[in-house]
């Protein structure tokens, strides 16, 4: 029960009682609400024109993403110095090694070309830093393709190399009988006059001039293909395949130190020098094929003669005499 209230009227010189006004409280409590809307308001927009008033929550997320800014920074700066030195790998890949190795290079659209299709980046969209992340995805993604492109390079450089390494122990390149044991070379390859008909006919190799029981070997690695006497004219000779198409023979020789079917090395002794055959003299007939075709020996002993001794042989080999066979 609510409380009457009284006052004391000085005229009547009595007490009399108040009576409440319904409008007045109206009044107090639309003020009440008005102020109330007003103060939340004024506090709105005072929140808002005040950038710096962060929950701590909104100050650590911000830290957060300051620091994923910095990290990705220093990855772009990163991904720039793999790039380079990449880079300079594949200069030298195209420029050098596959060069070398009569490989095509390379092209740039091949080793740095993009993902097409379907977006690999779909799931990084949307957020505020979008652009950074997917721009270091991309440039993270490329790189990794031009990694495995020149891996891919150099594992094929690796096998062209080894292949290249067999290739150029094979290739005869040695002369067949050393300097030391040369009395000389008595003919080369070409026209010249037969010993025993002095008619000019096609000679297909070089005779070296030898005696008796000097030395033979082996002008590059390489399997014995034959060691017989079976062949008109040539008397005990030798073959050798060493692969590749090439071809060395060894004939008039005196007598054998390697079998059918053996391996044998550049430099191995193989025989003696002798003059079983169709020859005038002890002296060792040397050849060469090519996918079975005879070519000059003359341009096969690079591994063991100096440019002099080479310009030497060169001029008696074009000498137009009389063969020994």
């Amino acid at each position: 029960m609510s409380k009457v209230k009284y006052y004391y009227d000085k005229e009547t010189l009595s007490y009399k009682k108040i009576e409440k006004r319904k409008g007045r409280k109206l009044g107090y409590a639309l003020l009440s609400i008005g102020a109330s809307f007003l103060a939340g308001f004024i506090l709105l927009v005072i929140y808002l024109n005040i950038p710096d008033l962060e929950t701590p929550r909104e100050k650590a997320l911000q830290r957060e993403l300051q620091n994923m800014k910095m990290q990705y920074g220093v990855l772009n700066k990163k991904l720039d110095q793999v790039q380079t030195v990449l880079n300079e790998v594949e200069e030298r890949d195209n420029t050098i090694y596959r060069l070398y190795f009569e490989a095509n290079p390379i092209p740039d659209e091949q080793r740095k070309a993009g993902f097409g299709g379907v977006n690999r980046y779909k799931d990084l969209e949307g957020y505020d830093n979008s652009k950074l992340i997917i721009e270091s995805n991309k440039r993270l993604d490329v790189l990794t393709k031009q990694l495995v492109v020149q891996s891919k390079s150099l594992d094929e450089i690796a096998v062209l190399a080894e292949e290249k390494e067999k290739f150029l122990n094979a290739i005869p390149a040695i002369q067949p009988v050393a300097n030391k044991d040369l009395t000389r070379i008595a003919s080369g390859y070409g026209m010249r006059s037969d010993p025993f008909t002095k008619e000019r006919k096609m000679h297909w190799g070089m005779d070296f001039t030898s005696p008796r029981g000097t030395p033979v070997y082996a002008t590059g690695n390489g399997t014995v293909e034959r060691a017989d006497n079976n062949a008109t004219g040539y008397g005990n000779h030798i073959r050798i395949d060493h692969g590749y198409g090439y071809v060395s023979l060894y004939a008039h020789l005196y007598k054998y130190n390697v079998r059918r079917g053996q391996k044998v090395q550049r430099g191995d002794l193989i025989g003696f020098v002798g003059s079983t055959g169709r020859s005038e003299a002890p002296h060792l007939h040397y050849e060469i094929f090519k996918d079975g075709q005879r070519i000059n020996p003359i341009n096969f002993y690079y591994g063991n003669l100096s440019p002099e001794e080479f310009d030497v042989i060169l001029q008696k080999a074009q000498l137009e005499n009389q063969s020994l066979d």
